[in-house]
Parts: C-alpha cells; structure tokens; sequence
C-alpha cells in the first residue's frame, strides 16, 4: 500500500523534472511566465503541480496551445529515464497512449 509520504515525494519528483524541462525548453524568464500563468489563472503554485497534474496539463494547453503536445511527450521521457517507476514499453500499452494525463496518473498508481 502506498503512503502519503510516497505520494508527496512522487509529487515532487514530477514537479522537479516538469520544472527542468521547461527551463531546458524555454529558458528562465519564459519559464517563469508558464508559472505566473499557471498561478494566476489556475491558483496552481509550482510545488503543487505533480499533485495536480490535470490542471497543470490545461494550464499548458491554455498556454502553448499544440505546442504543449511536444512538452508533455518531453516531460515523460524525462521521467521515464530518471525516475525508474515503471518501464516505458508498460506505459506504451495504455489505450490512449497520447495522452499526458492517463500516463501520469499510471505513474503514480504505479509509483
């Protein structure tokens, strides 16, 4: 059975590379517009995104529109390679495979 404090350090695990990705990609001002968005908009703070990533996924869309496809993809192989959770081929059999949110709640079921 999982605990909270599994989940709470899942949660910061996703957030911390959510937040190297997106200062790899856009660089530190862009990356601080994504959070202010993101705060403004959704009341999500940074430390709370791999807690909420349904609400961090609309925010993003909100934000980059298609480009945040390229982003969520960018965020979950990063996870995938750093986090050692689960295996990628294991993900690859979700139905909709596409879809960001699905995969991150299958790795935090799986966390």
């Amino acid at each position: 059975m999982e605990t909270l404090l599994q989940k709470n350090r899942y949660s910061e695990q996703v957030s911390n590379v959510i937040d190297r990705v997106l200062r790899q990609v856009f660089g530190e001002e862009a990356t601080l517009l994504i959070y202010r968005h993101l705060e403004q908009k959704y009341s999500l703070k940074r430390d709370e995104i791999g807690a909420k990533i349904e609400l961090f996924a609309q925010g993003l869309e909100d934000f980059l529109s298609s480009g945040a496809v390229a982003i969520e993809r960018k965020i979950l192989n990063d996870i995938y390679q750093t986090s050692g959770l689960i295996e990628r081929w294991k993900l690859e059999r979700i139905p909709d495979e596409s879809d960001f949110v699905s995969q991150m709640k299958t790795l935090l079921q799986k966390a």
